[in-house]
């Protein structure tokens, strides 16, 4: 039962964290909001680790993987999905999100040997992409404008973090949980700082005191603590149900925005999410039964 309450939990966490993300980038540009949701995370779960008593690695594989995963589960998705946020609602990013597994299985299908394409595996892929065309409809509709380049950088950060999926999956073998999330993050911190003092010279600007603490939210909340949960469930419950936090997200995305933000919600959102998770739960569904079947 309370590893029920901790996905949920989760869930809602991550659900809102594109509504705090929305908050934020009014006052606070896409660099140097990442950057800062990505030091403050990497200092908070610096501590956890110093409290644990665990080492930081010093071998160059292993620090060669964490600034990739850097790279592909932080640099890239946080800033597509910030810079997303700029001209679309944080609902429909959090929709857009729930397309990465689809992205994952495709790529598994090449990189690895055992996560083969399937007719059921296939079928969700193309049921979970029809998803994404739906809500993307209106926007071609009215002709390529800023709105569909947002969309655009979603699916970028989808891509991103599916790569980072197989990454963590074939190289982080091994390496602690909280290593992993602890070496990304600063990792990002890294790479996103220079960029950030270079394109938007953050010392000249005045944020908002709500932009502030949605950082200040995000960061500790909706990632270092997230992260915290998200590994708690796999070593506790497995991957396979901790995969089920996919379908909560862009559920508890879209309350959060229409409770908090005032977001409408329209019936290209709804059917263009129900055919994602659709998609998602057949690709998922096969994949469950083959490792069964093992």
């Amino acid at each position: 039962m309370f590893a029920w309450f901790v996905l949920i939990l989760l869930g809602a966490i991550w659900g809102a964290s594109y509504m705090f993300i929305k908050i934020g980038v009014q006052t606070i540009p896409p660099l140097t909001f990442v950057e800062g949701r990505v030091l403050l995370a990497a200092l908070a779960l610096l501590a956890v680790l110093r409290w644990r008593g665990e080492a930081i690695p010093r071998d160059r594989r292993t620090w060669i993987v964490l600034i990739a995963m850097g790279v592909f589960n932080g640099a890239i998705p946080y800033t597509a999905i910030t810079w997303g946020e700029t001209v679309i609602s944080s609902s429909l990013a959090a929709i857009l999100t729930a397309a990465m597994p689809l992205f994952t299985v495709t790529f598994a299908h090449w990189w690895t040997h055992d996560e083969r394409l399937t007719p059921a595996k296939v079928l969700g892929i193309l049921i979970g992409f029809l998803g994404v065309v739906v809500l993307f409809i209106p926007e071609l509709q009215r002709g390529v404008q800023m709105e569909f380049w947002g969309q655009a950088a979603i699916i970028v950060a989808t891509v991103s973090y599916a790569l980072a999926t197989l990454i963590a999956r074939k190289f982080l073998g091994g390496v602690s949980h909280t290593i992993a999330a602890t070496g990304q993050l600063g990792s990002a911190a890294a790479i996103m700082l220079p960029l950030s003092l270079a394109f938007e010279r953050p010392w000249m600007l005045r944020p908002a005191l709500e932009a502030l603490g949605a950082l200040a939210i995000l960061a500790l909340l909706g990632t270092a603590f997230a992260y915290i949960l998200y590994y708690w469930l796999v070593e506790h419950t497995g991957a396979t149900r901790t995969a089920l936090v996919t379908y909560l997200i862009p559920i508890t995305g879209i309350f959060w925005g229409a409770l908090i933000l005032a977001e409408p919600i329209v019936w290209e959102a709804i059917l263009g999410l129900a055919l994602i998770i659709g998609g998602v739960a057949l690709v998922n569904r096969s994949s469950a039964a083959r490792e069964s079947a093992k």
